[in-house]
């Protein structure tokens, strides 16, 4: 196994877990669907993609975000930003998209109106995360190159979250490499671990004390899209690294 460091680094962010048309919620760590997501979208692998995702189900994954280490540099600015939408006005009535989503009347005709529908979409503002994800050596070697030269534009969630820096960050044999890796390059940047989310196994004390499921495992892309849970926990590192 080989592990691959991500930096995902943008002003918006968005990593969707419990999505619905009206309501788009962001999770407040990169997800592992989103993730999956841009390698997939690196390497030009469309569609439901089942065998390769179930390769990927089990993948060791840890998202760490960073913050200043000058605590007024965020002061003042918040996590989540809210966007109001209407959609949906505009388009050809008689197009096959809009007849199928439009309100109806009870006899079957258009809505007064009934084109425009309400949105509100989240994103995370200005964060700064690494991914460290441990893939079999054939997988991890297949994104590295692709990552280094994308079929498809990558973002960071949806098509407004546009990375600012690389996302490759490099392969290493180990955990612990990639780690060093991204604390070297989290202090160029003047930036601090403050938490990290990793996966736990299921257990009883976990269970009851620490961990929560979060629904992000893909199992199948494409239109009909299927995922599963995992275990996962929120560890708070500000106290290990304000020194």
């Amino acid at each position: 196994m080989k592990f691959l460091l991500l930096w995902l680094e943008a002003p918006l962010q968005s990593w969707g877990y419990d999505s619905r048309f009206d309501l788009r919620q962001t999770f407040s760590f990169p997800t592992k669907s989103g993730v999956y997501g841009i390698l997939l979208a690196s390497s030009g692998d469309s569609g439901p993609q089942c065998e390769l995702l179930h390769r990927m189900k089990d993948a060791p994954f840890t998202a760490v975000s960073l913050v200043s280490k000058e605590p007024e540099a965020q002061a003042g600015q918040s996590d989540t930003l809210c966007d109001y939408q209407v959609v949906g006005n505009g388009y050809d009535s008689e197009d096959k998209w809009v007849k199928l989503h439009s309100l109806r009347t009870s006899e079957g005709k258009p809505a007064v109106g009934g084109g425009a529908k309400l949105t509100y979409r989240y994103y995370l503002q200005g964060q700064k995360f690494a991914v460290i994800l441990g893939l079999e050596d054939d997988l991890a070697e297949k994104f590295a190159a692709s990552l280094a030269a994308p079929v498809f534009d990558l973002y960071l969630g949806r098509k407004c979250c546009v990375p600012t820096d690389f996302i490759f960050r490099g392969t290493f044999d180990s955990e612990e490499d990639a780690e060093t890796e991204m604390l070297r390059i989290a202090g160029e940047k003047q930036l601090r671990p403050a938490r990290k989310l990793i996966q736990v196994p299921v257990t009883a004390d976990v269970l009851i004390e620490d961990g929560f499921f979060l629904t992000d495992v893909p199992l199948q892309f494409g239109p009909v899209k299927r995922y599963a849970d995992r275990l996962v926990q929120i560890v708070d590192l500000s106290e290990e690294t304000a020194d």
